[in-house]
């Protein structure tokens, strides 16, 4: 994992969320919605939702907001209307693309991602044609700047909590979990005030796609474009090498 660590697409990715909380705020509304349906509205035995809400404060939603998200959905059947649909496909040259969507409307959903990867000179392929390509992963990224603890400390603690992998970059810790393990992973550096710039269960790509053709950087530009606008989706993952 050492040495492609991402952290500067992350503050750059940051940035973007921070022009379009409404975006953001409304993905992770609808996720605490679907974990309240699942496994209760009380945090404490519910751990998705723990793990929704500490991704809610990553991105900076009020705490107000997101009790008010639980106690909504706690009372409000329609969230139920809610699944999980995942898309996979290509890009220019080949790029691998992965899109999660949470929607109510499938058919909504799927013609929008359909034109999406269309407009982008792309194509959408069959479930597990790019899966493979990748590895679901609990990811935490650690700003240095932001963390007091020593590497090796952090290290240890990480390790001794579950982590499989911890990579020290220039500006940044990364720790990689199991996705089982990822929650324990995530509240150890809780419990000890560490401050984390990102912390979800991810798709992160086994080798990364480097594109030279303008064209092709403008046609995948275009699909991640028109992806992002789209409030059904929440995640996409790519393995282009940005």
């Amino acid at each position: 994992m050492s040495g492609h660590s991402k952290f500067a697409n992350i503050k750059h990715k940051k940035e973007k969320n921070d022009a379009k909380k409404g975006k953001i705020f409304t993905i992770i509304g609808r996720e605490i919605a679907v974990a309240v349906k699942e496994g209760g509205a009380d945090p404490e035995n519910n751990s998705k939702l723990r793990d929704v809400i500490a991704k809610a404060k990553a991105n900076n939603m009020p705490n107000d907001t997101i009790e008010r998200g639980i106690k909504k959905a706690a009372g409000d059947s329609s969230a139920d209307n809610y699944e999980y649909v995942t898309y996979e496909g290509y890009g220019p040259s080949g790029i691998a693309i992965i899109v999660d969507a949470l929607t109510d409307n499938k058919n909504r959903t799927a013609g929008n991602v359909r034109n999406a990867f269309t407009k982008g000179s792309g194509s959408i392929g069959t479930q597990g044609c790019v899966s493979f390509m990748f590895d679901k992963k609990g990811q935490i990224i650690i700003d240095k700047e932001e963390c007091e603890m020593d590497a090796d400390d952090l290290m240890m603690m990480a390790l001794d909590a579950g982590a499989e992998d911890f990579s020290e970059e220039e500006d940044c810790f990364e720790i990689i979990t199991d996705p089982d393990d990822f929650s324990a992973v995530r509240e150890a550096l809780e419990k000890e005030n560490i401050p984390m710039a990102e912390a979800e269960v991810t798709m992160i790509p086994q080798t990364y796609v480097e594109l030279t053709d303008e064209k092709d950087i403008k046609n995948l530009q275009k699909t991640l474009d028109l992806l992002d606008e789209d409030d059904d989706v929440q995640y996409v993952y790519h393995n282009w090498d940005e």
